[in-house]
């Protein structure tokens, strides 16, 4: 007589059932018994014995090899990239960025958690809190002035979309010094079409400016900078390169991300000519949009448009108002070498102002050269 109220094959599922919450019960006491590393215990481990258990970079004579490694105490070098950056190249090795391969993937040895948790610690070696942090280093957009302090070189281009075809150059030099501020100088061009036939060109008006971060912070996502500049009346405005006159231009910029990888960025000020029998000028600018990340570690697209608005500071005068559609992305694989193009549309006054085609090229130098990081 079977003593059992059921047989051993219906017994299967409740052993299974048991076994489970055995197991289960293994997992939670380890995990009980073994707390989750801090990011100082992950990078102490996977990272130390090449940049450094301070993060100034393990010596030759110790890792075997002369390649330079970074200083992670260095703010004027750890504060520019976002998080982001640094996640991509450790979980994806040096190349991701065009950097060296002796920078291994540890995307299969730790979780993405575990990595993010080791870069936040990495940034920590910087602790001067003066240095705005990458993740305020926002998409430039084609007129809107930037907040955040850069080391850049910039071709802008517009051109006129109908008539005799007008073309404006710019160059444009941007040096970063100290936590907050930069200088900049650019020099303008400008080649237009004879009504008699054949072209002119030359060398416009120049620009030098300057402009400093007063309050950042990355909790908030924002950076509020000030700034002016000063243009010079080097070109000949007989040949219609030049504006022939001396204006100074103060100047705020505003930064904001927005969720979703958005952005808005703020740029008002006036125009002032040293002449002061000449008009005033009051304008404000405003860029938004958001990045998109080609796959997961691929090319940066920002799709933006700016409301651009002036007016002349006399009574009687009227605002202004264009439209910029444009969409800047990334070229290099390190994305320090940029592109930008749009289209300049008056909203008034759309007669005697006519639509601009407008580019530019980016060459953030500060994190390769020209050639390099492709």
């Amino acid at each position: 007589m079977n003593i059992w109220p059921i047989s051993g094959s219906q017994y299967r599922p409740i052993f299974a059932i048991a076994l489970f919450f055995f197991v289960t019960d293994l997992g939670a006491q380890e995990t009980r018994t073994k707390p989750e590393r801090t990011g100082k215990q992950l990078f102490e481990a996977a990272c130390a014995a090449c940049h450094g258990a301070d993060g100034r970079g393990a010596p030759v004579s110790t890792v075997g090899f002369d390649i330079p490694l970074p200083d992670f105490t260095d703010c004027s070098f750890a504060s520019r990239e976002a998080a982001e950056d640094w996640f991509a190249i450790a979980h994806e090795g040096g190349p991701v960025r065009a950097f060296d391969r002796m920078m291994p993937s540890f995307g299969e040895a730790l979780t993405e958690d575990e990595i993010r948790r080791t870069v936040a610690h990495a940034q920590t070696f910087c602790d001067d809190d003066s240095w705005p942090r990458g993740e305020l280093n926002l998409p430039r957009p084609l007129v809107t002035e930037k907040a955040f302090p850069e080391d850049e070189a910039v071709l802008t281009v517009q051109a006129a979309a109908e008539g005799s075809g007008a073309l404006s150059p710019k160059f444009i030099y941007e040096k970063r010094f100290g936590p907050r501020n930069q200088i900049e100088l650019a020099i303008p061009f400008s080649f237009a079409g004879r009504p008699q036939g054949g072209w002119i060109g030359g060398v416009g008006d120049l620009v030098f400016a300057f402009k400093r971060a007063m309050v950042h912070s990355l909790d908030k996502g924002s950076i509020f900078s000030l700034g002016g500049e000063a243009i010079f009346p080097t070109g000949n405005k007989d040949k219609g390169l030049g504006g022939g006159r001396t204006v100074f231009e103060p100047f705020a910029l505003f930064g904001q991300i927005l969720p979703g990888n958005g952005f808005l960025q703020l740029h008002g000020g006036f125009e002032l000519p040293a002449d002061r029998r000449r008009t005033d000028e009051a304008f404000w600018r405003a860029a938004v949009g958001r990045s998109f990340t080609q796959g997961p570690y691929g090319r940066m697209w920002s799709p933006m448009i700016e409301i651009l608005g002036a007016r002349d500071l006399e009574p009687g005068a009227r605002n202004e108002w264009d439209l910029v559609p444009q969409v800047q992305v990334s070229l290099s694989k390190r994305q320090h070498i940029l592109f930008n193009a749009g289209v300049r549309l008056p909203v008034t006054d759309a007669q005697p102002r006519t639509a601009q085609l407008m580019f530019y090229v980016i060459w953030d130098w500060f994190d390769g050269g020209l050639f390099s990081g492709w």
